[in-house]
């Protein structure tokens, strides 16, 4: 190839780069203003909205958006996506094992966070920020993803929505894990991991955390659209599949069944209670290598609440939506679910 050849090659490239189809505005000065003194771990400047849903987002992204967007989906890649706090270290956990033989090993041996590539992680913070944080540098995922050698199968982790990641990655033959959890359950659970995460600082009470979810002002909001996209999209596509938290907490092993048939594996009924085994709560919540704060230089605050695997239960929502608030969390549910059929587990 000529170097004219080879620079066309490479202005085309770049051309394709940036066609990110959204438009992305920077939020109202006053609002990001006081969003900022609301979220003092946020340090890359403040807040965007993207496309015509808003989706939620660190400003950073925007200088981030089209290499997501672009990124060279394989056909063997693994992709659990969730909204945050729906059971994603839950589920990576499940889903890495079963596509892995059950390497038990391995798995304690090598922090999740190593297994898996959080793709928008970069855009979170500034390369200071990481430095001050981790102690390293942090490769963008898109050229560290980029750098895998074809014989290793790749792990991605995202809260993007679908609408933002590749447009080919549900015709990619990717397999496609999406966790879904009751809004309730979220937002205590969102709030509990904003106070104690260096990366959100959030400095407020519950109240104004579930007033700012509402009003879709938290990283990744807005949750309905989320969610309500990821279940349209499950129809009539075998590589991506669609799961409740809810489902996890009361039937375990039924659920790593589905996820093993889903994935292409086949176990025994003693290896799945293994795993079940493996993957229960109580278990789960002091397994060190699935603490994706444990190589931080700065760590979550103190205190059970604060934990990152926290409590793992339904309905603790009961103690935190009390009086006024608990009537106008029902109306906000019954109002988004009016359009759709979809319902979550009881």
């Amino acid at each position: 190839m000529s170097k004219q050849e080879g620079k066309g090659q490479e202005n085309q490239q770049q051309e394709e780069l940036l066609k990110f189809p959204y438009e992305i505005k920077e939020l109202e000065a006053d609002l990001n203003s006081k969003l900022l003194q609301t979220f003092l771990g946020e340090r890359t400047g403040g807040y965007v909205q993207v496309g015509y849903k808003n989706w939620f987002l660190p400003k950073k992204y925007k200088q981030d958006a089209k290499f997501y967007y672009n990124f060279k989906v394989r056909s063997d890649d693994v992709f659990v996506v969730t909204f945050p706090r729906s059971g994603t270290t839950w589920t990576q956990e499940m889903v890495w094992l079963l596509s892995n033989r059950l390497d038990y090993k391995t798995a304690k041996e090598t922090p999740l966070n190593h297994r898996y590539t959080f793709l928008e992680f970069y855009s979170l913070n500034t390369d200071e920020g990481f430095v001050n944080l981790l102690g390293r540098k942090v490769t963008p995922s898109w050229i560290g993803l980029g750098q895998e050698s074809l014989g290793k199968r790749r792990f991605i982790k995202s809260h993007l929505p679908l609408e933002l990641l590749p447009p080919d990655l549900l015709c990619s033959r990717a397999k496609v894990v999406y966790v879904a959890r009751n809004p309730k359950d979220v937002v205590v659970s969102y709030y509990h991991f904003a106070k104690a995460n260096p990366f959100y600082g959030f400095d407020g009470e519950f109240g104004e955390f579930w007033e700012l979810f509402r009003q879709n002002l938290i990283h990744w909001a807005p949750y309905w659209e989320h969610v309500k996209e990821a279940w349209t999209r499950r129809r009539g596509n075998e590589n991506f599949l669609f799961i409740f938290y809810e489902d996890m907490i009361k039937d375990l092993k039924e659920t790593v069944n589905k996820v093993s048939i889903f994935l292409g594996q086949s176990y025994s009924s003693e290896q799945l209670d293994q795993l079940v085994h493996h993957l229960k709560f109580d278990n789960f919540k002091n397994n060190n290598s699935v603490n994706a704060f444990a190589d931080f230089r700065v760590k979550l605050k103190e205190g059970d609440n604060n934990r990152f695997i926290r409590k793992g239960q339904m309905g603790n929502w009961h103690e935190y939506f009390t009086g006024n608030l608990e009537k106008e969390v029902e109306d906000w549910i019954e109002e988004n679910l009016k359009d759709t059929d979809l319902r979550f587990p009881i």
